[in-house]
């Protein structure tokens, strides 16, 4: 018995110290991720061994709102985008001497003859965005040209009769006025600034439904009026693949920020995404001119050109019908000179080919077209022409357009 209960005694002292030793190891353990944890911290993620304390379940982090960039900038700029309905008088030049004749009149009796309407009431509709508190809102030139009344919807549904201030019709835009105090602003942003491949946001009333949002890319930076299809104008388009209707016109052109960067003017008719958009930077260099009722200043030379390299050169001087032959070099044909202009007065003729002005060399129409527009009204410009084998300085004064065109 006695030695019975020395082995029990010896059994409970061993368990008593295998439970004391755990029970510091437990402690020091603790004690030691305490003080230390950016050192033991690590050790044990790098084992695998994760703490109890740590295996919770987590979830991602919910957004705050479900909304995307899109549905943001438009919030910013969609309460000053504005419907633009227009009406103008129409004359008709129809002729009707059969109807006007007394013989018929007098043979079939006066009712029989309808009398043609001499002039009618037509109604457009385009866009537009509120640009100052105070009510000035900018558009197309060709949205409001010619309206003898012009009424302005507001996305809250108020409506205001709105005052054509001033119109451009070579950059095709226009500043129209309404009388309101504190109105919402659409911010503008920079268009100097974007990239082919940056996102472009229309806003506008196409076919006549209201506040509609088509979502694209930028395309093209400078895409020439020219190219365009639309040579009278004097800028250079952002093209998008954005959807633009008809009514989308005057509409604004957004970057992802909901800032401003363009204004919705065209389409190409015969090709799907393909829209083009007048540069907002643009704009801000003439809104104040128009907003005071002045004319815009674009100094004209009278010439219709073509850009010319040596290739097109060596085909326009292959073709039997070529009324002349020019030399195979770069520069811009002359295709025809405007009796009376600049450039008949100066000496130009058709044929010459502009090689240089004031020492700049040439070698695209859209150069030519951006040097000439830059220019001063009566400024004296130094051309260099190749005529046949011969080169001559001529001297061309620009003079402004619309008043010549008067």
């Amino acid at each position: 018995m006695a030695s019975s209960d020395a082995k029990s005694t010896q059994l409970r002292r061993q368990i008593v110290s295998y439970v004391a030793v755990v029970s510091i190891s437990v402690m020091l353990t603790l004690l030691s991720l305490r003080l230390f944890p950016k050192i033991l911290g690590p050790a044990i993620a790098a084992s695998g061994t994760v703490p109890p304390a740590q295996l919770t379940s987590t979830s991602l982090p919910v957004p705050e709102t479900p909304h995307n960039f899109v549905a943001a900038a438009v919030g910013r700029v969609g309460p000053a985008v504005v419907r633009i309905d227009t009406e103008r008088t129409v004359a008709t030049n129809i002729p009707d001497p059969f109807f006007n004749d007394p013989f018929f009149r007098g043979f079939f009796g006066e009712d029989v003859f309808p009398q043609l309407p001499r002039e009618y009431r037509q109604r457009g509709q385009g866009s537009g965005f509120i640009v100052s508190s105070n009510g000035i809102i900018l558009t197309n030139a060709h949205v409001v040209e010619g309206a003898d009344t012009v009424t302005v919807t507001l996305p809250d549904g108020r409506t205001f009769q709105g005052e054509v201030k001033g119109v451009d019709d070579p950059s095709d835009l226009a500043v129209v006025k309404i009388e309101g105090n504190n109105l919402p602003v659409a911010p503008l942003g920079d268009s100097d600034r974007l990239q082919v491949g940056d996102w472009a946001i229309a806003v506008g009333n196409p076919l006549g439904l209201d506040n509609t949002v088509t979502l694209g890319i930028i395309s093209t930076l400078s895409r020439s009026s020219s190219q365009v299809g639309i040579p009278d104008k004097r800028l250079d388009f952002l093209q998008t693949d954005t959807a633009i209707n008809p009514g989308n016109s005057g509409g604004p052109l957004l970057n992802a920020a909901g800032e401003v960067i363009g204004i919705n003017t065209a389409i190409r008719a015969e090709a799907e995404g393909i829209g083009f958009a007048i540069p907002i930077n643009k704009a801000k260099e003439i809104q104040d001119i128009l907003a005071r009722g002045e004319t815009v200043p674009h100094p004209f030379i009278g010439i219709q050109m073509i850009t010319l390299t040596p290739e097109i050169a060596k085909q326009f001087n292959e073709n039997p019908n070529s009324p002349f032959v020019v030399p195979e070099i770069k520069g811009v044909l002359v295709a025809q000179v405007v009796p009376d202009s600049p450039a008949a007065k100066g000496g130009i003729r058709r044929g010459d080919i502009i090689v240089k002005i004031d020492g700049t060399t040439i070698t695209s129409a859209e150069q030519l077209q951006d040097i000439v527009e830059e220019s001063q009204i009566n400024q004296a410009l130094r051309f260099e022409v190749r005529r046949g084998e011969q080169t001559q300085t001529l001297t061309i004064r620009p003079v402004e357009m619309q008043e010549f065109a008067q």
